[in-house]
């Protein structure tokens, strides 16, 4: 794309509010200068931010609203309201055009049902999933889909492996990235019915991607594999059972190292490398999941994130604006179906030849 990316900020969502979403912005600007922003709250919580905000008060657009989005709220409660809501507003932007994509700290059910509903999906994607990237032992991996669909059936999971291939390939600027169905094991003949129906569609796929199989929920972290694809259900208590062992394993090391005078010693001389480990574990170093399958972006950002964590999210918005990456789904599908229907109609031939 050569226009400068338009943002359009949630400013009230999140722990931090603007405090946070502001500071984020003016980062993401000293990063990439061609970003601009739509800001989307109350106006003067917003225009006293922009006070310690230069880079991003020269240009930005403030629009107020006093609707907000709690985390209480239930999703059925906030449709009624969304479109005089600081989070409404800024997917109503993307929609209107005004914005390539929107960024919000907020309530995740309420984004995901005020985005699927004013967006929709795009053609040729039956549901919209969630991704993010994942810390490995080598580098970081993608992960899909993390809650937005409890049950998906094996079209639905081939649709996630096309997207999330797209979304590494921009992100981790990979040309072919290894994409894996998460499963109970690596042989073929485990796992549901499902999941091996959608293995035989992408062993058999003309794609930009390395189809490696089957991997199982152990071996996420390790690496191997870029592309991790799963129904939301399994996806959503994977993403948490990691989140939550990489918070035991710092906690266990804090501890011990506390335990004794020498434990302390052997704490001071390890201060480098344990700060290395806490960076490469911090949520904030990988915050900003999307929503992709949507006829718009739509990227969120943990509700607890820091100005350096929301800051990444915009990141993750931006270089998705510019890769287009909604153009390069749409590719690869269209690439799919002709590919499907060519053996399709190879196969039918063949048959009849036969007969």
């Amino acid at each position: 794309m050569t226009a400068a990316p338009v943002i359009a900020l949630d400013v009230m969502g999140g722990d931090g509010g603007p405090a946070v979403t502001i500071a984020a912005a003016e980062i993401a600007r000293t990063r990439h200068p061609d970003i601009r922003f739509r800001l989307y709250g109350r106006e003067d919580a917003i225009r006293a931010e922009l006070a310690k905000a230069p880079l991003v008060a020269r240009d930005a657009v403030v629009i107020h609203t006093d609707g907000e989005i709690l985390g209480t709220d239930k999703p059925s409660q906030v449709l009624r309201r969304a479109r005089h809501s600081s989070m409404g507003l800024a997917v109503d932007a993307v929609k209107a055009g005004e914005a390539q994509a929107a960024v919000s700290a907020g309530n995740t059910g309420a984004l995901m049902a005020i985005a699927k509903l004013g967006l929709r999906t795009m053609p040729g994607i039956d549901r919209p999933a969630l991704a993010a990237l994942l810390p490995t032992a080598k580098t970081d991996s993608v992960m899909l889909d993390l809650g937005a669909n409890a049950e998906c059936d094996a079209e639905n999971l081939v649709q996630f492996a096309v997207m999330g291939a797209a979304f590494a390939r921009t992100v981790l600027g990979l040309a072919t990235p290894r994409v894996a169905l998460l499963n109970i094991g690596e042989e073929d003949l485990k796992g549901t019915d499902e999941l091996k129906h959608a293995a035989a569609l992408l062993r058999a796929a003309d794609l930009p991607m390395q189809f490696a199989g089957f991997v199982e929920g152990d071996k996420i972290g390790k690496g191997d594999v870029d592309v991790i694809v799963s129904d939301g259900f399994s996806g959503n208590i994977a993403l948490k059972t990691a989140e939550g062992t990489a918070r035991l394993v710092v906690e266990l090391l804090t501890r011990a190292f506390k335990s004794s005078i020498f434990s302390m010693a052997g704490f001071f001389m390890s201060r480098g490398a344990l700060r290395s480990l806490r960076s490469h574990l911090d949520p904030n170093a990988h915050n900003g999941a999307v929503f992709l399958g949507l006829n718009g972006l739509v990227v969120k950002s943990h509700g607890g994130a820091t100005a350096q964590g929301f800051a990444n999210a915009i990141r993750v918005a931006h270089d998705l604006v510019v890769d287009d990456i909604a153009h390069r789904i749409r590719e690869d599908l269209d690439n799919f179906q002709a590919h499907r229907g060519a053996q399709s109609g190879g196969a039918q031939s063949a048959i009849q030849a036969a007969q």
